[in-house]
């Protein structure tokens, strides 16, 4: 890949999706016909790859197993237009995965085997802390999209490392199970949080009527921009400065993992490309929209 200066990096999981979709309704204990498919995945990896398919030029910083499941994800990636020499290669930690299963009413269930990426640490930002992308003394100063699927720990230290002081950081939570690790950057003056209102509700412990509701109490709290989106219902972007509401556009859902993924990262390349906040969530929202409905690449 070339040595050139990426646009933007994108920090966290990198794995394979397995996913079983269904067009029927599902119930637990469901046994349906439908699809299996195993194809690149991770919420770093779908922003990134959508991001190339944008025009950007992303990196990607995580950890992938030196096995033939590693072997085969980089050369994935690297078809997708995704620089990959930064990504830290365990010897002995196998290449991460993601198993979901969706029907015609959603997401049935997920399980997400993140743990090597856990188990790998700050070894992932090598490239940033200790150059070639930056160290202390000369932090990275472009865009950062950063998933929440790194340990509380490492989070944490990313919050306040100098190595990030410069950085436009983007953070989202991977899942809501994962939302409380993003406390540390409710007071970060750098990052915007990407969300789903029920993220939103466990990031504040308390319920909210609306994605509005949520983005606005988050600023209330601290959060530089919050952007908060909420399914078929209008989602939100706030800052202290402004704040933006929009709605989906109404299509048949096919499926939806990755959604969030897609909408985070067109959003990013809009607001890159120089959009104001109502055509940067104009355009996410249309990004997500073409992904639930089948007609972007998986």
């Amino acid at each position: 890949m070339s040595a050139a200066r990426p646009d933007i990096l994108c920090i966290g999981s990198v794995l394979w999706d397995v996913i079983g979709r269904t067009a029927s309704h599902m119930a637990p204990g469901s046994d349906l016909p439908g699809r299996i498919a195993r194809v690149p995945g991770g919420v770093a990896l779908n922003i990134a790859a959508t991001l190339a398919r944008l025009g950007l030029r992303p990196a990607l910083l995580s950890a992938v197993g030196r096995d033939p499941e590693g072997d085969a994800l980089i050369a994935e990636c690297a078809a997708l237009g995704l620089e990959t020499q930064h990504v830290y290669r365990s010897d002995d930690l196998p290449t991460d995965r993601y198993m979901a299963i969706e029907g015609a009413n959603g997401l049935v269930a997920a399980i997400a085997d993140a743990h090597s990426l856990e188990a790998a640490g700050d070894k992932i930002l090598r490239p940033l802390l200790a150059g070639p992308l930056g160290r202390a003394e000369a932090p990275w100063s472009g865009m950062v999209a950063l998933d929440g699927n790194l340990t509380q720990a490492l989070l944490e230290r990313i919050a306040t490392d100098p190595a990030f002081a410069a950085a436009d950081l983007r953070v989202a939570p991977a899942s809501p199970g994962k939302a409380e690790r993003l406390l540390p950057f409710l007071s970060h003056g750098g990052a915007a949080l990407y969300l789903n209102r029920s993220e939103a509700e466990i990031l504040d412990g308390r319920a909210f009527a609306s994605a509005e509701e949520a983005a606005l109490r988050l600023v209330a709290r601290g959060a530089r921009r919050v952007v908060v989106t909420d399914g078929a219902r209008p989602a939100c972007a706030a800052s202290a400065e402004a704040v933006v509401v929009a709605s989906p556009p109404a299509v048949m859902v096919t499926r939806v993992t990755g959604a969030g993924d897609a909408f985070m990262a067109a959003h990013i390349a809009a607001e890159r490309a120089g959009a104001d906040d109502a055509a940067a969530l104009d355009r996410a929202l249309g990004a997500a929209a073409l992904h639930v409905a089948g007609e972007t690449p998986l």
